[in-house]
């Protein structure tokens, strides 16, 4: 499907039908989703509604669950459905509940932004987007997602000839490999937003740009710059990341050479997801190899 196509199939935002008893029912079975992700015997969602009845509570705490309860209505009366499928949403959502709220850094403005918005409620989820009609069409009518409008400086078509220059460029060796102004890498994503470079982001989401045609960008540029931002972490504990449509060989190529199978901790459907320490807390260190 074409991108254009694709811009014309995303007019879920922009959805004015009221609520019918088909609707409400699908609300209904909306918030039977959200609590099917909960453990056993946790019912913080039910208790924040009550609590949002029984006493006042703060702007911000009104503004996450606005958040949280924006994104149960768009599901239950939407035809369409995330990209993921409920098993490969339940990986990050489980970390999601431990992180939270987190740095929260995802590749992709798509049918899932809004829940992956509402599932870090007090952190910071930010949406990087290759088309910038596509983030004008979405923050016109979901103001409260944080996106940004990105180029890259890939094509699909260079993902084996951008190995042979990742092996050759010292700057992007693992021991030197840095994003910012970093041009002489062409694997280094480079002139991205400020805030791209100074959050040190806890989950990286990696969905997006598209790459299932030779002239699009690909996720080689991703998947080699969440690397490196892993392992320059400076706080405690992993990067979380998330590598959606593994199916693919460019996917799977650049994910074993730069994410490694040896910090892949859990799979499902078409999603890997890895926690890769930072540098300094790695048992080995192999100049020449990310893995």
């Amino acid at each position: 499907m074409s991108r254009e196509d694709n811009v014309m199939n995303r007019h879920y935002f922009a959805d004015g039908r009221k609520l019918s008893l088909v609707a409400i029912a699908g609300l209904i079975a909306g918030v039977i989703l959200i609590l099917s992700f909960r453990k056993p015997g946790d019912y913080s969602l039910l208790c924040s509604l009550a609590k949002f009845r029984a006493q006042p509570i703060h702007e911000g705490e009104f503004s996450d669950m606005e958040t949280q309860l924006q994104a149960i209505v768009h599901y239950a009366t939407s035809k369409i459905v995330p990209q993921q499928n409920y098993g490969e949403i339940s990986i990050t959502f489980d970390v999601l509940k431990k992180r939270a709220p987190c740095n929260f850094l995802v590749f992709g403005l798509g049918y899932d932004s809004l829940m992956w918005n509402s599932l870090n409620p007090h952190g910071k989820t930010t949406f990087i987007e290759e088309d910038p009609k596509w983030v004008e069409i979405v923050l016109k009518t979901a103001p409260d997602l944080h996106a940004y409008p990105v180029k890259y400086r890939t094509e699909l078509k260079e993902a084996d000839d951008l190995l042979s220059h990742y092996r050759s460029e010292p700057n992007c060796f693992p021991s030197k490999a840095y994003l910012r102004g970093n041009d002489q890498c062409r694997l280094a994503l480079t002139g991205f937003p400020d805030e791209f470079y100074d959050t040190e982001w806890d989950l990286i989401m990696i969905d997006a740009p598209r790459g299932y045609f030779p002239e699009a960008p690909g996720r080689m540029a991703a998947i080699f710059s969440a690397a490196v931002m892993a392992r320059n972490r400076k706080g405690a504990g992993v990067t979380h990341v998330f590598l959606h449509d593994i199916d693919r060989r460019v996917e799977k190529l650049f994910a074993n050479e730069f994410l490694c199978k040896k910090y892949l901790v859990k799979g499902f459907g078409r999603l890997w997801h890895f926690e890769i320490p930072s540098a300094v807390n790695m048992t080995t260190h192999d100049g020449s190899g990310f893995c």
